[in-house]
């Protein structure tokens, strides 16, 4: 792991070794000055040397010692979390995908279906007058109950072939039965 930060950071590791070192001195230090200023204002506030101005100083320490150290300890830090989120991270996906699958099926099957069974009323289909099973424009008898394929409906009043869906006589406006 130290090997790939130094293939991108070259010096990455003699910098978090320094960072490691030095951000908890200066937080220590931060806290002690910040201590001692706070004993003093409580003591003694009238003293002839206040030391209350450390606290001052010791308040910029602990928050560059605290972000030094927490650059310096942050990969052990996300590796640990990462070891303890992953696995409920992946049983998580597990328990979806296991609970969804059937659903998943159902739409998959849905689609196939859709792209591969003729339609009624699609180029090159017909349903047929006895089943309404979608069988293809030129089939003579139905594919499913194997009944003589009607194409057209005749016109009583002018003998006219129409659209086998038409209610209506395109040559006289008859109404079809």
């Amino acid at each position: 792991m130290r090997h790939e930060a130094e293939k991108i950071n070259p010096g990455h590791t003699q910098l978090r070794k320094v960072l490691c070192v030095v951000g908890p001195l200066i937080l220590a230090m931060g806290i002690l000055l910040v201590i001692v200023g706070a004993i003093d204002i409580f003591t003694d506030p009238f003293s002839g040397f206040p030391f209350a101005f450390l606290i001052f100083a010791g308040m910029p320490m602990i928050f560059v010692g605290g972000v030094m150290t927490q650059f310096a300890f942050m990969g052990a830090v996300f590796r640990y979390v990462a070891s303890e989120t992953a696995p409920v991270g992946k049983d998580t996906f597990n328990y979806m995908a296991k609970g969804t699958q059937p659903g998943v099926r159902d739409i998959t099957s849905a689609i196939r279906e859709g792209l591969t069974e003729p339609q009624v009323g699609t180029i090159n289909t017909i349903a047929c007058s006895q089943c309404h099973h979608p069988n293809d424009a030129d089939a003579r008898f139905c594919d499913q109950c194997g009944n003589e394929m009607i194409t057209n409906k005749r016109c009583t009043k002018c003998n006219n072939e129409n659209d086998l869906d038409a209610r209506f006589c395109d040559n006289c406006g008859n109404e079809l039965t």
